[in-house]
């Protein structure tokens, strides 16, 4: 939680200004309190929230680290083209054949935004400075850490082992020309072939009939995925046995959580740490595949995947 560059602050999920005195804090602690309980109406994910909030700024002792790192820390947003060097490979075993650069995409196009932000001419040291991108337009944001969720479920699939493979940021535009219209991964396996969308909204998301729903979710990611995947699907000559969205653990109440058919493709919301568990499972409804049709359906998107 607050680790995302969508992510609100301690302060901001408690509605409060961040040099508020330790009553005026409590007091709104509780306000959020009422306000999200999920007994008297309120959204079950925005009550942990609250209450993680509180956790991190609830005490002099915690609140003063929590001053002391905000806006100073960060995860390593810079991530491989940061200017330190990738730490070496020590894990040796096998891992998922892996086509296409995760994120890449969206990194790229952070980058050109970011300088366009801050104005021609404008020298930056550090573009994943996390001052500077807190202090960004929202859109610009979100792209960054959707590139940074994309990385971290390729980080996991890749873990699934030799059994699986995986293509990453491959285009889904029936003219081929909008790198916008694009899947995130496309994993094979025993399980079936799944279409992934790796979302971080900064924030809970619920389900509204059969689609994400929250302050920040813009569009219909569930419906523009499956109908992306039905892209690929129709150029490729293959089935889908399912299309996962994957989210941030804290984002959703339910580690998994299955939609039902959505235009005939079992579609599911999964917390990141469930990713590889249900990827190995199944999804309920998604066909399962294995022996020579493995090795057929692995040709056929190895002919017709295209990367953005």
């Amino acid at each position: 939680m607050f680790d995302s560059p969508m992510s609100s602050s301690a302060y901001e999920v408690l509605r409060v200004a961040a040099d508020a005195d330790d009553e005026s804090l409590r007091r709104a602690y509780r306000v959020r309190l009422r306000e999200t309980h999920p007994d008297t109406g309120g959204d079950a994910a925005q009550f942990v929230q609250v209450q993680r909030a509180w956790e991190l700024v609830g005490t002099p002792e915690a609140r003063s680290a929590y001053d002391r790192g905000r806006g100073s820390s960060s995860p390593e947003w810079g991530g491989a083209s940061a200017a330190s060097p990738a730490p070496r490979q020590t894990d040796t075993r096998p891992r998922a054949r892996s086509h296409g650069q995760p994120g890449g995409w969206r990194r790229e196009r952070y980058l050109g935004l970011i300088r366009e932000w801050v104005g021609r001419g404008v020298e930056i040291p550090d573009p994943y400075d996390p001052a500077l991108v807190r202090s960004a337009p929202p859109e610009i944001r979100h792209i960054l850490a959707d590139a940074l969720a994309e990385e971290e479920t390729a980080r996991l699939v890749s873990e699934l082992g030799m059994g699986y493979t995986v293509w990453h940021d491959v285009l889904a535009d029936r003219d081929g020309i909008d790198p916008e219209q694009k899947i995130d991964h496309l994993v094979l396996g025993p399980s079936g072939l799944h279409a992934l969308l790796s979302e971080d909204f900064g924030g809970p998301v619920g389900v509204r009939r059969g689609e994400i729903s929250g302050p920040n979710v813009i569009g219909s990611p569930v419906t523009e995925l499956v109908s992306r995947a039905r892209v690929i699907a129709r150029a490729a000559g293959v089935r889908f046995s399912g299309a996962l969205v994957v989210l941030p653990d804290d984002d959703v109440l339910d580690a998994i959580t299955e939609l039902g058919k959505v235009r005939g493709t079992p579609v599911a919301l999964v917390t990141r740490s469930a990713l590889t568990t249900l990827l190995r499972r199944g999804i309920t409804g998604g066909r399962e595949v294995g022996g020579t049709e493995l090795f057929d359906i692995r040709t056929r998107l190895q002919q017709r995947v295209r990367h953005v």
